[in-house]
């Protein structure tokens, strides 16, 4: 499988055209993902190419912008957040 990439608007940012969202890891409101699966998860995507992850403070408080800092700092690809 090939990722699809796009320039956002004017910024001249390429991303994926599949990005990751990150609601479902951030522990509140959706119940049973546990950090480890969370992190796997992130990694594959990155892995398959995704390179957009969306998050927001919402997302378990915090919760998934802890989790997404640390793949970031994990990782060497550009992850546009």
């Amino acid at each position: 499988m090939t990722m699809n990439y796009r320039t956002l608007g004017k910024s001249g940012l390429r991303i994926s055209e599949v990005g990751f969202g990150a609601w479902g890891i951030g522990k509140s409101s959706w119940v049973g993902a546990e950090d480890d699966e969370s992190l796997r998860a992130l990694n594959l995507a990155i892995d398959r190419g995704i390179n957009f992850i969306d998050t927001a403070m919402g997302y378990g408080n915090g919760h998934s912008e802890r989790l997404v800092g640390e793949l970031i700092k994990s990782r060497s690809e550009t992850i546009h957040v």
